[in-house]
């Protein structure tokens, strides 16, 4: 442990550390017994997908949405976690909620029904965003689930860590400057939460149907990887080659909103071909790169809550980050609720270290490292003597791991 990261840790108490905040969104398919895409409204029993503030729907009306509030302990997340499954379970009736990241069998792309929430301007507005996504990116890629993982330092924490490490700057500066650098490690030892955690090496034949693949076949209705760990982080996963010629930037919040507006501001030629609106009605919410922010597709985010009709880069750069929301963790099937809290006291750990270590500036070679190294453990982590890239240079998997982990 570095002396750096020694002097920081020491400003934090155990009562300090004993008050991180933490909570998950879940999302999941709705299927029939068969295992197929329940393509039925979302249950009337669970109230509306647009106000909801536990329960909604995600791209597709049969993808649910599971929200917890904010915890200060592991343990509480899974009790409301829990909760809600229970909740959804008796109003779903004989469905069930599919268990893994990688989607069940699904029906024909264009049979995917988009998430509905009313005729008010927020609901339409809602569902053309997720027929921008469609046309984009195709319906199957959107029904790819996972476990995001929200989590800060209490309040109470920044005034102390304020008076270590930021003696010339404001405590809201610092506790900006410290989530990015959070982010920074995050994303160069990102790779390391996909070798542990990843529970997706392999995904229902239909997903890949009619496309070029690399994958092998399991079963007449299962493909796979052999040394596979997260195909969801993977190049069929979810992911954005428009999005691949963005080089946003970690560095500072100034930084990474001014690296990420040309995205919201400017035409991207391939979405002004698809338009704003054809004989069927709207196509999308704009021809930029991206319709809104939450359409970047990032292992990590910078979040704050946002008030009504506010953009969330707009919220952002007023007043700072509240949190940040990790967004690599698959589903465990194995798992009751796809999560734990030992797996949760160790992304606590994982955050903590990444926030307290020191941080370098990120560069564009850098976080293309940081790419490949998450695709080769994505494809490839458990296949022995797999290399990586550190600083450009290969690096062997399981002793950088260890590292790491000491």
């Amino acid at each position: 442990m570095s002396s750096e990261l020694t002097r920081r840790l020491d400003c934090l108490s155990p009562d300090l550390l004993r008050q991180l905040q933490r909570g998950i969104e879940k999302e999941g398919l709705r299927v029939h017994a068969d295992g197929q895409l329940a393509l039925t409204p979302h249950p009337a029993g669970l109230g509306s997908a647009l106000t909801h503030p536990h329960i909604t729907t995600d791209f597709s009306e049969s993808q649910l949405e599971l929200v917890t509030g904010v915890h200060a302990s592991a343990q509480a997340v899974v009790g409301e976690a829990t909760e809600l499954h229970q909740v959804v379970m008796a109003a779903m009736g004989p469905q069930r909620m599919w268990a893994g990241s990688m989607p069940c069998a699904l029906p024909q792309d264009d049979q995917i029904p988009l998430g509905q929430y009313g005729s008010s301007n927020t609901g339409i507005a809602k569902t053309v965003y997720r027929m921008g996504l469609s046309h984009r990116y195709g319906r199957r890629m959107q029904t790819i689930s996972g476990i995001h993982y929200n989590f800060s330092l209490p309040d109470a924490a920044w005034p102390a860590l304020t008076a270590s490490t930021c003696l010339s700057i404001d405590a809201n500066t610092c506790r900006d400057n410290a989530y990015f650098s959070l982010i920074r490690n995050f994303r160069r030892h990102s790779w390391l939460l996909l070798y542990l955690y990843g529970a997706s090496p392999a995904l229902a034949s239909s997903f890949v149907a009619d496309r070029p693949h690399p994958l092998q076949k399991l079963s007449n209705d299962t493909h796979y990887l052999p040394h596979a760990t997260s195909l969801r982080m993977g190049p069929l996963g979810y992911q954005s080659d428009a999005q691949a010629s963005l080089k946003v930037s970690f560095n500072s919040l100034r930084d990474y909103a001014l690296s990420l507006a040309p995205a919201l501001t400017q035409p991207y030629p391939a979405y002004e071909k698809i338009g704003i609106r054809g004989p069927e009605g709207y196509r999308q919410m704009s021809t930029t790169l991206l319709q809104i922010e939450n359409e970047f597709y990032g292992t990590i985010r910078p979040k704050r809550g946002i008030r009504r009709g506010e953009r969330p880069l707009h919220a952002l750069s007023e007043r700072g980050v509240e949190y940040v929301e990790v967004r690599c963790m698959d589903i465990d099937p194995f798992l009751p609720v796809g999560i734990d809290a030992p797996t949760m006291r160790f992304l606590d750990v994982f955050l903590l270290h990444c926030l307290l270590e020191d941080s370098p500036p990120d560069s564009p070679a850098e976080l293309d490292d940081s790419s490949e190294n998450r695709f080769r453990v994505a494809l490839r982590g458990r296949e022995p003597g797999l290399q990586l890239l550190r600083k450009g240079q290969p690096v062997a998997l399981q002793g950088w791991a260890q590292e790491l982990l000491d």
